[in-house]
C-alpha cells in the first residue's frame, strides 16, 4: 500500500456512506488550496481530470 492510499481508505471509512455535491467538493478543494498553496497544481489537475472524466469514454 502506498502512503497516499491510506488517506483514500480513511476517506472511504469515515465518509463512505455520505453523499456530497460537486459544489461542496469544489469548495473543500478550494479551501484546501487556500491553506496549502503548494498543492495548487496537483489539486487543479485532479479537478480537471474529474471534470473531464466522461470525455474519455467517448
Amino acid at each position: 500500500m502506498y502512503f497516499t492510499d491510506r488517506g483514500i481508505e480513511e476517506l472511504q471509512q469515515r465518509r463512505g456512506d455520505e453523499e456530497v455535491s460537486l459544489a461542496w467538493l469544489a469548495e473543500r478543494l478550494t479551501h484546501f488550496v487556500d491553506l496549502n498553496p503548494e498543492f495548487e497544481v496537483p489539486i487543479e489537475r485532479l479537478a480537471t481530470w474529474l471534470a473531464r472524466a466522461d470525455d474519455e469514454d467517448e
